[in-house]
């Protein structure tokens, strides 16, 4: 690998052209999915006879250092306004992984009340509250204000603040250092991935741990997984690129763990470099052998991803089209990021998806932007009895189909769209999910 960029130097914040990483020039395309709006901005309907902005979304890889990434267009201020709708808790499934997260690093690494547990992108407390409980210390830093309010409501300690080099100098300044760093898919949301790094090996107290947890990009390129290719997500990480860019920022990934969550994810364990107290566990280099073998670091490996991505759209509208030719109403369950890409990718409107409908207060009464999709209540579905409910997140299919079973009394069927159109019976879904 050649023309690595030292890890203090970033290339110019105007330029749209180079790695976030290493600043060398991006000219390999992974897919291009046209334009699309911002993923959380959804339509009041004060807003419906207004423009929207539109962004490009369009994948490249670094050939460099095999970063997969977008280029920054809308800056995280645009995206994460004081209005962001995303919040975590009205996941079950979501709660109850995180519960288990905090268990684990209680009883794997001995957390306790004499320590500070710190998470970066905190959302509305969905996972402090759980060290919370166990009487430890706890800061979050979330830079959506009135996701931020929620976590303060709650007993959450929390910054408004988008975390990088001068917020970690602010905090240590304030706080104290961190025992326990972490962050739950936050690492592809920064564009600059230098300073976000720098600034956790700056917030990291001596004998620290860093945890974080993202979308791996292997299943994305694998599994189709298409849909969570969002403005949002500057970056799409391999473990070879991250190990790369943790590496160059003296921290060393210790371990790593495959997860299911997300369509399939990796926790990465992170240390002080110059800290010898954690060995580096074996499944660390079977994974960076493993991304290797499969061709993670050739262009051979993305050649392919955009034709499949093609016949995914034109299978998904074929079905969509003749279940409407043939008079059948379709519904949609869920206003994630996923799936305004989706819907926004393929072209799909109310004239093919009648409706969406949403668990969290914050979505229901507005619209998806871009297509302006209505979305509502769940308690919709039983009123208009529809004959199929596309459920656009996907990841979260088991606990949707267990929630909305009841659609079997009418003989309504669920549909997943990725990595292809798939229909299921509602007792058949649940015994398969």
């Amino acid at each position: 690998m050649t023309n690595m960029n030292p890890h203090n130097i970033k290339p110019p914040s105007s330029s749209r052209s180079c790695c976030r990483f290493c600043a060398s020039e991006l000219k390999h395309n992974v897919l291009d999915l046209g334009m699309s709006p911002l993923c959380q901005k959804h339509i009041t309907p004060q807003q419906t006879n207004e423009a929207e902005k539109f962004y490009p979304l369009h994948v490249y890889v670094c050939e460099q250092c095999w970063l997969v990434q977008l280029e920054e267009f809308a800056t995280p201020e645009e995206i994460f306004a004081e209005d962001y709708a995303y919040f975590s808790s009205y996941s079950d499934t979501w709660l109850e992984h995180c519960r288990q997260y905090a268990e684990l690093m209680i009883d794997r690494f001995g957390f306790d009340a004499k320590q500070r547990v710190v998470e970066i992108a905190s959302n509305d407390g969905y996972l402090l509250q759980w060290f919370v409980q166990k009487g430890i210390p706890v800061l979050g830093i979330e830079p959506a204000e009135n996701v931020a309010a929620v976590a303060i409501e709650k007993g959450i300690p929390t910054e408004v603040l988008f975390f990088g080099t001068d917020t970690a100098q602010h905090l240590v300044a304030k706080y104290g250092q961190a025992d326990l760093l972490l962050g739950n898919n936050v690492l592809a949301h920064v564009p600059d991935i230098n300073d976000f790094v720098k600034g956790m090996k700056n917030m990291l107290a001596p004998g620290g741990l860093i945890t974080m947890e993202f979308p791996h990009l292997k299943n994305l390129i694998e599994g189709n997984q298409f849909d969570t290719i969002y403005h949002e997500h500057f970056s799409y990480l391999s473990f070879v690129a991250v190990n790369r860019i943790f590496a160059q920022h003296g921290i060393t990934l210790f371990d790593v763990q495959e997860l299911p969550t997300h369509g399939g994810s990796l926790r990465i364990f992170g240390r002080h470099s110059e800290d010898q107290s954690k060995p580096i566990t074996a499944a660390v280099q079977e994974l960076l052998h493993h991304e290797r073998q499969l061709g993670m670091e050739t262009l051979a490996y993305y050649a392919a991803f955009e034709e499949k991505v093609k016949e995914t759209k034109r299978n998904l509208l074929s079905f969509l089209i003749e279940a409407k030719r043939a008079g059948k109403t379709i519904v949609g369950y869920g206003a994630p990021g996923k799936g305004n890409t989706l819907l926004n990718y393929c072209g799909i409107r109310s004239d093919l998806l009648d409706y969406t409908v949403d668990r969290s207060p914050h979505k229901q009464g507005n619209f998806l932007p871009g297509t302006r999709i209505p979305i509502y209540h769940p308690d919709k579905i039983k009123e208009t009895r529809p004959d199929y409910v596309m459920i656009l997140p996907w990841n979260l299919k088991t606990e949707i189909s267990q929630q909305m079973a009841y659609i079997q009394e009418w003989g309504g069927k669920f549909v997943i769209p990725i990595p292809a159109a798939q229909v299921f019976d509602p007792v058949v879904f649940e015994l398969v999910a």
